[in-house]
């Protein structure tokens, strides 16, 4: 193999193991937060979407997720879902502790993110970016993959 070839083969290789997302920071910073799962579960007509993923933070210290924003909707916010009396009930929730060295998971019936307004058509299969705010002033911009209704 070439020096060229070699270069380009490591290249592509490096570029294939880069994690989905990643801090908005200068790349010499190291990554605290990783996002995994990352999935939209959209509705039909103009009905809110569902936002999910699991977030992991890999730091020493909380990491506080006090919301989220996307260019594809007009408002993103994050709610949680309880059941109580056999009914069913969402609120929306100022901020989401991921513990050090934890996990959260946004998932159905549980945390998650609800999507509304969306700001073009938006269909099965497409990818949705979602910009995750933290406590601390840092961003974690996230690719959403955007499942049918019926996805779990």
């Amino acid at each position: 193999m070439t020096a060229r070839r070699f270069m380009l083969a490591t290249a592509i290789a490096c570029l294939a193991a880069a994690p989905a997302a990643t801090w908005a920071v200068t790349p010499a910073v190291k990554t605290s937060i990783t996002v995994t799962h990352a999935w939209v579960r959209l509705l039909p007509l103009d009905l809110p979407a569902g936002g999910y993923a699991v977030i992991i933070n890999n730091s020493a210290t909380p990491a506080r997720l006090t919301g989220a924003s996307s260019p594809a909707y007009r408002s993103v916010m994050l709610h949680q879902s309880t059941q109580s009396g056999g009914m069913s009930r969402m609120h929306m929730v100022k901020q989401l502790v991921i513990p050090p060295h934890g996990r959260v998971q946004l998932a159905p019936g549980s945390y998650h993110l609800m999507l509304t307004h969306a700001t073009h058509t938006i269909a099965v299969g497409d990818k949705v970016p979602v910009t995750l705010h933290f406590a601390d002033g840092k961003t974690l911009t996230v690719d959403f993959a955007v499942r049918p209704a019926n996805a779990h």
